[in-house]
């Protein structure tokens, strides 16, 4: 999938928060393992698989969702690919109204409590549910002013976001895009986690 969508130049995850993010903590994927799946599937009740209902993803990564359709239904996950517009999407999840399963992207800036606080917290416009554990600790880390003991409330927090598999991280998104024989300086990666050319402040072309 990295490969079909990214030329293979996004960056396989097991973790939601990306790891040029100050406090996030790296997790590797999982190796893909279907006869695996199936076998925890079957210890967790269904043998047969399931129906997972809709898969909706972010617009306009069609073609992911179909993949993941695929990937799910290889185990026994059954889902219907469900498209929207991209508008529509974005209301339909902060208004809690999509159901089944839910292929995101995300992209505030900042460091990982910016994205903790969007998709796990209470408050968060795309969190779906609220752990009390998580969210005392993310009350406590946003009160602490030593760094090292924020970091190591952040770091619990993604540990108990990732041993309850509360999202299912595929890649670090590389955006593609090309720069013209006149530019001289892009901007590219000078903002870390950030997909465009910026500051535009610093764009240059090259004299004639």
């Amino acid at each position: 999938m990295n490969q079909a969508e990214t030329l293979g130049l996004s960056r396989p995850t097991g973790a939601l928060i990306p790891r040029v993010l100050e406090f996030s903590r790296v997790y590797e994927p999982p190796p893909y393992d279907p006869a695996l799946a199936k076998k925890l599937l079957a210890e967790a009740g269904y043998p047969s698989g399931f129906d997972a209902g809709d898969l909706t993803p972010f617009p306009p990564f069609f073609s992911m969702g179909e993949a993941l359709v695929t990937y799910l239904q290889a185990v026994g996950i059954r889902t219907r690919l469900r498209t929207m517009e991209r508008a529509a999407f974005l209301s339909a999840w902060r208004e809690k109204k999509l159901r089944g399963v839910i292929m995101g992207l995300g992209a505030p800036a900042g460091n990982a409590a910016t994205r903790i606080e969007v998709y796990v917290t209470k408050n968060g416009i795309y969190s779906s549910g609220v752990v009390p554990e998580i969210e005392d600790l993310f009350q406590r880390q946003a009160r602490e002013l030593d760094r090292r003991k924020r970091e190591a409330l952040l770091h619990q927090i993604q540990q108990i976001m990732h041993d309850r598999v509360m999202h299912v991280p595929i890649f670090e998104l590389a955006f593609l895009w090309g720069v013209g024989p006149r530019v001289d300086e892009a901007g590219v990666d000078r903002i870390k986690g950030f997909s465009y050319s910026a500051p535009y402040e610093d764009l240059t072309l090259k004299a004639k």
